[in-house]
């Protein structure tokens, strides 16, 4: 797997991806082609259990390349083909075969709001925020993304207004998990995806991909859905090992299978 701005390391079923675009790691076609390279590659690694992404430097990502942008002539097809990239760029971070842990090192803004929200779990430094400055430049987007993570009221605001919402806060209304000094994310980060990488990596998988579907279903079609999910994953050996170590009282064994 060759590339340039999105770096991965993997060790210890971990695999650690940093997104890499001097200097606030803004998204461009080179940025979201090696997102879904890094991540679409990830879901078939037997040897990776969970991912952890951050943005090297002070920025998490601030999103699109808006000086780029100013000025650009556009040719036709352009755009969709942009908004085609950006969308599948996103959808390789929700959809991966493992879990996402989003350790948020600085903002994440526009485009990069959206790269957060489709994490599975997030992770703040107390220098990170979550914003929408997009009407400040005369544009807008990332509204349905913010929507996994904002309330009504607040999702308004931060749209509305091109508030910035702090990791402090974020915590406070429950939108992270942690909000850590600048120095002990990574750390927080990985401890988190050690007791991940200690699952079995098919009931992680299984859980992660029915809490995708069952996301915008009706109570009784979503629960219908995890019921089969539960009775398909009762299948596997490493559904009878997890029973067999706890009844043994022993820690289990898992072989992804």
């Amino acid at each position: 797997m060759k590339t340039e701005i999105i770096r991965c390391e993997i060790a210890d079923h971990i695999a650690l991806v940093t997104m890499d675009n001097p200097p606030v790691n803004a998204q461009d076609q080179k940025f979201h082609e090696e997102m879904m390279l890094v991540f679409d590659t990830i879901s078939d690694m037997d040897d990776v259990r969970v991912a952890v992404l951050t943005g090297a430097g002070k920025t998490f990502s601030a999103g699109a390349n808006i000086k780029n942008k100013a000025g650009e002539e556009r040719q036709p097809g352009d755009a969709w083909a942009h908004n085609r990239r950006a969308r599948e760029c996103f959808h390789s971070i929700m959809e991966c075969r493992k879990p996402v842990i989003g350790a948020l090192n600085g903002a994440a803004l526009g485009a990069g709001l959206a790269v957060a929200a489709s994490c599975d779990i997030l992770i703040a430094s107390e220098k990170a925020s979550l914003g929408l400055p997009e009407i400040d430049v005369g544009l807008m987007g990332g509204g349905r993304h913010a929507m996994r993570l904002f309330g009504h009221s607040l999702i308004r605001r931060v749209m509305l207004t091109g508030y910035r919402v702090p990791g402090e806060e974020l915590y406070r209304r429950g939108i992270v998990e942690a909000c850590v000094p600048a120095e002990e994310l990574m750390d927080a980060a990985v401890e988190l995806a050690r007791t991940i990488a200690a699952k079995s990596p098919v009931a992680s998988r299984i859980a992660k991909h029915a809490l995708n579907t069952i996301e915008e279903m009706s109570l009784r079609d979503g629960y219908r859905f995890e019921q089969n999910m539960t009775y398909d994953l009762s299948s596997y050996e490493d559904s009878k090992e997890a029973m067999l170590a706890f009844a043994e009282k022993r820690a289990p064994v898992f072989k992804g299978k």
